[in-house]
């Protein structure tokens, strides 16, 4: 039996970087997908009435970043030092401020409101993607992964917010060569690339 359950919506969403924390790491988890339909019955077994939850060792952790940031140093994916550390925390942030405007724009229930947000996002798009190219720049030691050149969960997160913008507009990374080739990386690792052809199919 798992030590580990990852409690969330049938859906990539907030639990999709521990997902692939999981599979880098080859550490085997109960994936437990609600469907939107079921979340109701569920919502009072969580701490907070939310997911995602990660439960281990009967232990309930809630706060998708916190678990994530958990399920990275279990598993050395955090950095080695707390250097190191820090530059893939700078990067996860950067990734969440981004994070932050879709989620907004996903839960506006008003059409022009929402249509407002959106123009307003994609303006905005460049400079949160040119900041992360300038942390890599700063980081990255020359190499293809953001912090010295060796795989961390902060190119997971990037990799996942990567599918969620290329669904925007398929070429928001056209003139980022730096985070394409990150992104071409991480999906032809040998383990991603076995989780991504049999994951679930869906939306976001």
């Amino acid at each position: 039996m798992s030590i580990y359950k990852l409690y969330y919506f049938n859906a990539r969403g907030r639990a999709e970087v521990s997902r692939l924390i999981f599979t880098v790491a080859g550490q085997k988890y109960d994936d437990v997908r609600y469907e939107f339909q079921e979340w109701p019955a569920h919502k009072p077994e969580t701490p907070l009435g939310q997911i995602p939850v990660l439960e281990y060792n009967n232990i309930k952790i809630v706060q998708s970043t916190t678990i994530a940031r958990f399920l990275a140093k279990q598993f050395h994916l955090a950095g080695r030092d707390n250097i190191e550390q820090a530059k893939v925390e700078a990067v996860a942030d950067t990734i969440n401020d981004i994070l932050s405007v879709i989620m907004s724009i996903r839960q506006e229930k008003t059409g022009s409101k929402k249509q407002q947000l959106l123009q307003t996002f994609g303006n905005d798009l460049a400079d949160y993607l040119k900041n992360l190219e300038t942390l890599a720049g700063l980081y990255s030691n020359g190499g293809i992964y953001f912090v010295d050149n060796q795989l961390t969960w902060a190119d997971l997160f990037f990799y996942d917010l990567g599918e969620t913008i290329l669904q925007c507009d398929e070429n928001c990374l056209e003139n980022y060569p730096w985070l394409r080739k990150n992104r071409a990386e991480v999906e032809k690792h040998p383990k991603i690339a076995e989780y991504l052809k049999k994951r679930p199919k869906t939306p976001f």
